[in-house]
């Protein structure tokens, strides 16, 4: 019996976002999009220009059956500076900014417990400036970014790197964090 389920996570830029969840078991789709603004149907050009209020985000759905809730949390705060409260890396700006979208009680309170424990761990000497939100309306990005680290492995590897992203991933979770 399938219990599939859906997390949405902002973590900067969606390219760098989708491969390290699409490599977990019991992942079904990881798909990059936009959420949290007020734009119906924006464009990448539209959220790029920051007068939507989106952010570019993923949204995972996934079997809990096989994959938890609570290891999406883990993987995604393995994946993004979540001191960093004007966006990721190269990228900045509000549609750069790092967000947990909720889709019920229960993932709030679940993002909130692991943004409790992973401030009390000390692992960062900033504060956790990771926003919690309620779910809203996601829109899919052009199918030019679906699957990006696939379609342009060349130019994913050269951005991540380039951007920053791997080098603080390393220095800050070593390799245990989820590739």
């Amino acid at each position: 019996m399938q219990n599939y389920q859906v997390a949405t996570f902002a973590g900067g830029c969606f390219w760098c976002m989708v491969k390290p969840f699409d490599q977990q078991p019991g992942i079904v789709k990881v798909e990059s999009g936009y959420t949290g603004g007020y734009t119906e149907n924006p464009t990448y050009k539209e959220v790029c220009s920051e007068t939507t209020g989106h952010y570019e985000a993923v949204q995972i759905t996934f079997d809990a059956t096989i994959y938890s809730y609570e290891k999406l949390l883990q993987v995604y705060w393995q994946q993004i500076d979540p001191t960093d409260a004007f966006g990721q890396f190269y990228d900045r700006g509000q549609s750069y900014q790092t967000a947990i979208f909720y889709h019920n009680e229960e993932q709030k309170q679940l993002a909130e417990k692991s943004k409790q424990e992973l401030s009390e761990s000390r692992r960062f000497a900033k504060p956790i400036a990771t926003k919690i939100l309620p779910a809203k309306p996601f829109y899919p990005a052009e199918e030019y970014h679906q699957d990006y680290y696939k379609k342009n492995p060349v130019h994913y590897n050269s951005y991540h790197i380039g951007s920053g992203r791997a080098n603080f991933i390393k220095t800050s979770w070593g390799d245990t964090n989820e590739k």
